[in-house]
């Protein structure tokens, strides 16, 4: 077994090379293959790239043909400037349902922009891409650019309309609150769960008022479900209740939502230097069962799309310092990176975090021979 043989080479070939020149001196295969083991290796640019090309080709040799040797910074550049992203995540998304044939539990969507992808000069907007993590999995599934005069509304049912979300339960937050979102989710086999917020004013007010005329008479008139944990640690207390119930007839929007269920709210008291403070979040769904617990478990799993996916983009691939800008770069390098988090949590034969990890790849080739394999 070697590099050559990883799943994802599979979906590559499928690719449409992009460069129109007739004489094409470095594959598309292998162009790919080398920025896929930089990125793992801990490149955050093109010249970084073409360096670790330079200094690994013997080894790459292993596997790829490099006729005209390593390609410079600037034909890596080039190339993911005009490469089609959308064919590009097409195989991300393909090679991830090939080796994830079943992604079942939460599903949490959300979005991130690269800060530093921005061309003021020829008014270029940051890329903001709006990604599902399987929190169950700790994979990232999927993303989608959201275009420049558009916004996540219209971007999050493309995406949920790529991935096969059937039987998962898919989370998003109050931007995502939108009754054709809720429909393209119930089409894909899937349940949603929506936080509630002023966006949706008369829904968002019609649940509030809801849960705080039952909290009134003790739930006296409202079948309700009932869960509350606490936890403790780094000086803060924090107690979470999370109420549940079917009873949504007094909902006046109730009929405008597709299967619209059930409703929530999550009570957080934090506690911190004895001082405390109390938010309240509201949440619909339509999810049929009973179990708060399982409720409570996706409000929660919502959150791990920043915790594992955002903050080690941002922390252990320095996405946000980025300035790669031109054509269709910044998206295709998103793509790759999300690519080389989901090769490097596959490789668990070392300890330590994704930025440990990526340097373990520096250093030891079988170590990334092991992650490509594992891809």
């Amino acid at each position: 077994m070697d590099a050559q043989n990883a799943s994802f080479t599979i979906f590559v070939s499928q690719l449409e090379d992009p460069r129109l020149d007739r004489k094409k001196r470095h594959s598309l295969h292998d162009i790919v293959a080398i920025t896929i083991c930089a990125v793992i290796a801990g490149a955050d640019g093109w010249t970084d790239v073409a360096r670790f090309g330079r200094a690994k080709e013997t080894w790459l040799r292993t596997f790829l043909k490099l006729p005209n040797g390593i390609p410079s910074h600037d034909t890596f550049g080039r190339f993911f400037s005009l490469l089609d992203p959308v064919a590009f995540q097409r195989c991300f998304i393909q090679w991830v349902q090939s080796i994830h044939e079943s992604v079942q539990g939460v599903v949490a969507i959300d979005g991130k922009t690269a800060r530093r992808s921005h061309d003021r000069s020829k008014g270029k907007q940051a890329i903001h891409i709006v990604g599902a993590w399987s929190t169950e999995n700790g994979i990232a599934l999927g993303q989608t650019k959201v275009d420049d005069k558009s916004n996540e509304i219209t971007a999050i049912p493309e995406l949920v309309k790529a991935l096969d979300l059937k039987g998962c339960v898919v989370t998003i937050d109050a931007m995502g609150c939108q009754r054709e979102i809720a429909k393209t989710i119930v089409e894909a086999g899937a349940d949603y769960l929506l936080a509630v917020k002023g966006n949706q004013e008369t829904l968002c007010e019609d649940v509030e008022d809801e849960f705080k005329a039952a909290q009134a008479d003790n739930f006296a008139h409202m079948d309700c479900q009932y869960f509350e944990s606490l936890e403790r640690g780094h000086g803060r207390i924090e107690k979470r209740q999370y109420w549940y119930t079917h009873d949504i007839e007094g909902l006046g929007t109730l009929g405008r939502w597709p299967k619209l269920a059930g409703m929530a709210m999550c009570r957080a008291t934090r506690t911190v230097n004895g001082e405390s403070s109390v938010e309240d979040r509201y949440f619909i769904t339509s999810c049929t069962h009973d179990d708060v617990n399982k409720i409570a478990h996706a409000i929660r799993a919502h959150w791990r799309v920043e915790n594992s996916l955002h903050w080690v983009l941002d922390i252990a691939f320095n996405e946000d310092q980025c300035r790669i800008r031109i054509g269709y770069a910044a998206e295709n390098l998103a793509t790759i990176r999300r690519l080389a988090i989901n090769a490097l949590k596959a490789n668990t034969s070392r300890k330590g975090g994704i930025k440990a990890r990526r340097l373990q790849a520096a250093w030891d080739m079988d170590y990334l021979l092991d992650t490509l394999m594992a891809m």
